[in-house]
């Protein structure tokens, strides 16, 4: 995948598919430590020792399809790039994916379209609550799709369409703030 967001978003998806209803996706730059760190926390149905074994492995899923390429490809870019991915999951509380690269690492691929990634899920699930944190050094700024959604007055999906645009903008907005470290 030539992009984060492509990473994220297939991580998303399996939280999706894992019946998650809430998701928490985390992203740290920290450039006194040469770190960028990326954390996706769910509370879905979790995985049993046996599959959390295996799910490193390119030639299984759980799923219907006959490979599951998602976490197996971002632990190969994570340890290319000087870090590592950390699972962890507990059947019926949820599933933690943490990977750790190296910030300047030249094979470090660029976050990408973030903004478009998170609408798309926000679009397309918006039953699913999406929490999301940027931190870069002594920058940050988050926001929560049930929050957003309660303060916009937002009753579903007939309701964010119209809005989808605007969200986006505002995010790619505080995306460049935090990129120039305002």
């Amino acid at each position: 995948m030539k992009e984060l967001a492509l990473h994220i978003l297939d991580i998303m998806e399996n939280s999706i598919r894992a019946n998650a209803n809430k998701i928490r996706v985390s992203l740290v730059e920290d450039s006194r430590f040469n770190q960028f760190i990326l954390t996706i926390q769910d509370n879905g149905k979790g995985m049993e020792k046996e599959v959390l074994a295996r799910v490193r492995d390119p030639f299984f899923t759980s799923q219907k399809k006959k490979v599951g390429m998602g976490i197996p490809l971002l632990e190969q870019l994570a340890s290319m790039c000087g870090g590592k991915l950390d699972i962890i999951s507990r059947p019926g509380e949820g599933t933690t994916i943490r990977a750790t690269f190296q910030k300047d690492h030249i094979d470090l691929p660029p976050l990408g379209n973030l903004p478009e990634t998170l609408m798309v899920l926000f679009a397309s699930h918006p039953e699913v609550e999406i929490e999301y944190e940027h931190v870069k050094d002594n920058c940050s700024w988050s926001f929560n799709t049930k929050k957003m959604s309660q303060e916009l007055g937002l009753q579903g999906p007939q309701d964010i369409f119209p809005v989808l645009q605007g969200i986006k903008e505002w995010i790619q907005y505080h995306e460049n703030q935090i990129q120039e470290g305002e």
